[in-house]
């Protein structure tokens, strides 16, 4: 087995980040996970095959870390936190339009009422860039699973953005997908 590349280990950290704070909605809790999950994954690093790439063997690790944590916990109702206590003097806040922040916040709204399959799954492809292969190694199903579930995932997405009654929220076997 190589050894640990530090680099490419220092590099993923802001993607392993983003990713648990997508999942966990608090950045405290996100910290928590990250290093939980790396934690994990460096104490079993002489155990880990060869096969697949640090990226996913680690998004996979971290995927569930988290599910372990919520199972524990039983606690899965975080409030969406995105957009509220900034500051009204914030120069950055007159450079966006009230119509782009609904629109944003109604679209992360969507996101968080997502099961969880397809919005890991979402996360992973849109925001992190893996390919399906990767994330069906990171996930641990097939890839046919993540091309389904990602096509439900976007289409309720694409359904609560618009304004359509459809609840995202609905078990995957509710939603139609549309061709």
């Amino acid at each position: 087995m190589a050894a640990i590349d530090d680099e490419e280990l220092r590099a993923l950290l802001p993607q392993l980040r983003r990713f648990a704070l997508h999942l966990t909605r608090e950045p405290a809790a996100a910290d928590d996970l990250v290093q939980a999950g790396l934690e994990r994954a460096l104490s079993r690093w002489s155990s880990r095959r060869g096969e697949g790439t640090l990226r996913a063997w680690l998004f996979t690790i971290l995927y569930r870390q988290f599910l372990n944590e919520q199972r524990r916990s039983r606690r899965f109702a975080r409030l969406l936190a995105f957009f509220t206590g900034a500051e009204k003097d914030d120069p950055e806040q007159d450079t966006v339009s009230p119509e782009h922040v609904a629109l944003a916040r109604s679209g992360l709204e969507a996101l968080d009422r997502l099961p969880v399959e397809q919005r890991a799954l979402l996360l992973l492809v849109s925001v992190e860039g893996l390919s399906y292969r990767e994330a069906a190694e990171a996930l641990g199903v097939p890839i046919g699973t993540v091309m389904s579930r990602l096509s439900r995932a976007r289409t309720a997405l694409h359904r609560a953005v618009e304004g359509e009654t459809a609840n995202p929220a609905l078990p995957t076997s509710a939603l139609k997908v549309v061709s």
